[in-house]
């Protein structure tokens, strides 16, 4: 299914973007990595198979210009893109109360503009080849709200709105869009993410609990991934919790908070 595919990936410096690209580089997909730290990129690309295509470039999502720049690379260095999978994110810890304005913006930038640039700049490529996959990484947390993430919810609701829209949008073409919710990933995304300036033991307190949940390797999240595209899945849920979660939110869709604080 992938085998000389031309695959770009957001965030492949690290985590499941990292593994995603290890994984797809065994299954012989050409691959267009971006990260906006160069340094992770290229230890990316020394953990590649031997021999696979791959080109990494140093890109910021939350720069519109950037990611438009972007698209215009990988066409010209690959001739085609037939998967884009958006997974460059970041976290921010606040309660509402306690987060600013640019706060919000800043992590608006990176997980929700950057997910919608990548879409916009690379879903007409796709559709000039009657061919191509989006693969918008939200979050179990783009399925139910959750205290001191408001930024975070907002980010990961609104990529899972913008995919479910593509997932109508684009029917009966070639091109189709998927939403992947990962749960409890153990990466290094606190590396690029940021607890609110006015933090307190509030904010203290969800990351301890937070800590204990992110248990699931970025390489099993990667393998669920990829086996949901090969099944042609809408909505991939992965990792610790994630299941559990998604049937909660649907079947105790105003009480699941009681529920959940007595989960973490």
């Amino acid at each position: 299914m992938f085998e000389n595919k031309v695959v770009v990936i957001t965030g492949a410096g690290s985590g499941i973007g990292r593994a995603l690209a290890v994984q797809l580089a065994e299954a012989g997909a050409r691959l267009a990595l971006s990260d906006i730290n160069e340094a992770d990129l290229q230890d990316t690309l020394q953990q590649l198979a031997p021999g696979t295509d791959a080109r990494a470039y140093r890109v910021d999502v939350a720069a519109r210009d950037q990611m438009f720049a972007h698209s215009d690379e990988v066409l010209r260095d690959f001739g085609a893109v037939h998967y884009l999978i958006n997974n460059a994110g970041a976290t921010l810890v606040g309660s509402v109360a306690n987060t600013d304005i640019d706060e919000y913006e800043w992590l608006l930038n990176i997980n929700l503009y950057g997910v919608l640039y990548g879409t916009k700049a690379f879903l007409p490529i796709m559709q000039r080849q009657d061919e191509g996959c989006i693969v918008n990484i939200s979050s179990i947390f783009g399925l139910f709200a959750y205290p001191c993430q408001s930024a975070y919810n907002i980010s990961k609701f609104a990529v899972r709105g913008l995919t479910e829209c593509l997932w109508q949008e684009l029917r009966g073409t070639g091109v189709r869009a998927v939403c992947v919710h990962p749960g409890g990933i153990k990466t290094n995304i606190e590396r690029a993410g940021r607890r609110v300036k006015l933090a307190g033991d509030v904010e203290g307190a969800f990351a301890d609990r937070a800590e204990k949940l992110l248990v699931t390797p970025p390489e099993k999240c990667a393998a669920e991934i990829i086996d949901g595209l090969r099944k042609r899945r809408k909505r991939i849920l992965t990792g610790h919790l994630s299941r559990t979660t998604h049937w909660l939110v649907r079947l105790l869709p105003n009480s699941y908070p009681a529920v959940l604080r007595w989960i973490g």
